[in-house]
């Protein structure tokens, strides 16, 4: 499938799946999989659409979606060895979703020999679609992303979904909500809104997408230790995507002492 065409399908998913359903749930349709963790009937008819298109385009290649490996965990084993596989986040941001706020997405990404190749995040109540490819560029609905350039002496501005790093960053560290949907965040940072966002968790189908939006905006993200951030790399707590890998390097210190 060429680039346009996933992107359409995900518009489509999202057209006739989710949004139907936003601020249109009933009690019935939302569910806990662990405490605090929601997920829908939306989430997983959308997964089980995207899927379906996707294996049957590329049927030798693996297809991690989040809710098959909720119920598999297998399948990051597998993913994590694959040559050729796609992850997918049918609403990335459920809790968003289910309270009503506009900020949830649509995510796939492509990776081949370990390293991602494409990635599409589509934000339906924004229209806002964020499509990159591995040496080619990242794009806002067709427009290339030029990330603005870090201003010396000024402060670094993050966001983080962790109330307890917010509430306990020391300077120069100014750290703010995060937008709670790792698709929207990724796109703050490649956008020029904040230089960096922390994020405890580090699953695949959360940050693929972003990362090479973020890298093809001329972005890093990393690992507390300054390492880079690898799709099939070993799990993780804590990412940083940020506007450079000078950035990662500077709040990378003073956020490893609050969390480690």
């Amino acid at each position: 499938m060429d680039t346009d065409a996933v992107l359409d399908l995900l518009k489509e998913t999202a057209a006739t799946v989710i949004t139907p359903r936003f601020r249109a749930l009933s009690g019935g349709q939302v569910f806990e999989k662990a405490p605090g963790d929601l997920v829908t009937v939306a989430d997983r008819e959308s997964e089980i659409a995207i899927a379906a298109v996707l294996q049957a385009a590329y049927p030798d290649a693996l297809v991690l979606g989040e809710e098959a490996a909720s119920a598999d965990a297998s399948l990051l084993e597998a993913f994590a060895a694959a040559e050729h596989s796609f992850t997918i986040d049918p609403i990335d941001g459920t809790k968003n979703f289910v309270n009503g706020s506009p900020d949830h997405a649509v995510m796939v990404a492509e990776v081949r020999g370990g390293a991602a190749v494409r990635s599409w995040i589509w934000v339906p109540e924004r229209a806002e679609a964020f499509v990159a490819e591995a040496g080619a560029g990242a794009y806002r609905n067709g427009v290339r992303i030029e990330r603005p350039a870090v201003v010396a002496g000024l402060p670094l501005r993050g966001a983080t979904s962790s109330q307890p790093l917010r509430s306990n960053a020391p300077a120069p560290l100014q750290i703010s909500d995060s937008w709670m949907c790792a698709g929207v965040d990724y796109a703050k940072v490649a956008l020029g809104e904040v230089e960096y966002v922390a994020f405890r968790n580090d699953w695949p189908w959360d940050h693929v997408p972003g990362a090479l939006l973020l890298a093809e905006a001329g972005g890093f993200t990393g690992r507390l230790d300054g390492s880079a951030y690898a799709p099939c790399g070993p799990l993780t707590p804590w990412l940083i995507g940020a506007a450079s890998s000078e950035v990662l390097e500077a709040v990378r210190g003073p956020i490893a002492s609050l969390v480690g």
